[in-house]
């Protein structure tokens, strides 16, 4: 395994994040694994030496978080694992129950600290951007769980680059935590986070750790039959992000890379981002064993400079999508 340090801190993860979205229950999303089917594929991850694995209080309404929790402890040991979770989605009906008011992270930290059974969590991220709710109040309840030892680092996903760098200034201003982590859309399919957000986190340092590296399996197979998998067929938001005339071209060319190297579609969409200077650790979800074996290989397979430009040469400009 390949370890790499998150953006400017100190702490070292690895090159691959074990995405846990894909664990829980099936009622929340049909192409979700249980437990059961999980663990082979936790074991092997840490046997290859990933000490990084990725959840949300809202996947699987908490049941993710609680398989992360039971799993991590079963074949690994804590002091050796980076767990990251994040907040902001509703977890039930009700006021208070949803964004990141001081209130609601409060409830939302402890509940996930019980559910991963952990004392602390080491990168705690927003879902999303709370526009009602001062980013102030959120930057000042952050600061207060990384001062008390209840979270050590604090990251975000999928907000604007306007927004990330308002959230940084403030930090800065009151001398707060600030975060150190971006978990944004971006793959061969959506990069529109070249423009701005990327620049802004080499920048300012922060680790990039983007969530669906392969374009929900878009990336990972020939165009004629991207649409015939499980998830495809019921993943409506999906097709409409990644059904746009010139991703045939794209994904025609991640195949035919693959078929010249003798690898998988995914193993080259995955190799393209870890070319990515910017780039920590794309966060890849794994429902069958072979799949993380297609993401580790990712790790050594080189890409020329015509591959990379092979690969990129299709690419439109895009709406903004993913939050």
């Amino acid at each position: 395994m390949k370890y790499t340090y998150l953006g400017r801190t100190g702490l070292q993860v690895s090159k691959i994040c074990l995405g846990m979205m894909s664990y829980g229950d099936s009622n929340w999303r049909d192409w979700v694994k249980s437990e059961d089917e999980a663990k082979v594929i936790v074991k092997r991850a840490v046997e290859a030496g990933i000490n990084f694995f990725d959840t949300a209080d809202m996947y699987s309404l908490g049941q993710s978080e609680e398989i992360t929790g039971r799993l991590l402890k079963e074949f690994t040991r804590r002091d050796e694992t980076v767990i990251a979770t994040k907040v902001f989605f509703k977890m039930s009906d009700g006021p208070n129950r949803s964004g990141l008011g001081r209130k609601h992270i409060y409830d939302s930290v402890f509940d996930s600290l019980k559910r991963l059974s952990t004392d602390y969590i080491d990168i705690y991220q927003i879902h999303r951007w709370d526009y009602n709710t001062p980013i102030e109040e959120t930057l000042g309840v952050l600061d207060e769980l990384v001062k008390a030892g209840w979270i050590r680092y604090i990251g975000s996903s999928s907000i604007a680059a306007y927004q990330f760098v308002k959230s940084l200034y403030k930090a800065d201003l009151a001398k707060q935590t600030r975060f150190v982590s971006m978990q944004n859309h971006y793959n061969l399919l959506y990069r529109e986070e070249e423009r701005e957000m990327l620049p802004l986190c080499q920048e300012e340092g922060i680790g990039v750790i983007p969530w669906s590296p392969l374009a929900r399996g878009h990336l990972t197979r020939p165009v004629e039959t991207r649409m015939t998998t499980t998830r495809a067929k019921s993943d409506k938001k999906a097709e409409n992000i990644y059904d746009f005339p010139e991703a045939e071209k794209i994904i025609s060319e991640v195949v035919a890379i693959a078929k010249e190297k003798n690898v998988k579609a995914a193993t080259i969409a995955l190799a393209w981002l870890l070319h990515k200077p910017v780039v920590t650790a794309p966060i890849v979800g794994a429902t069958k064993l072979e799949y993380l074996e297609d993401a580790l290989a990712a790790l050594e397979l080189v890409l020329s400079d015509s591959d990379m430009d092979r690969l990129e040469q299709n690419y439109p400009a895009r709406p903004v999508l993913g939050y």
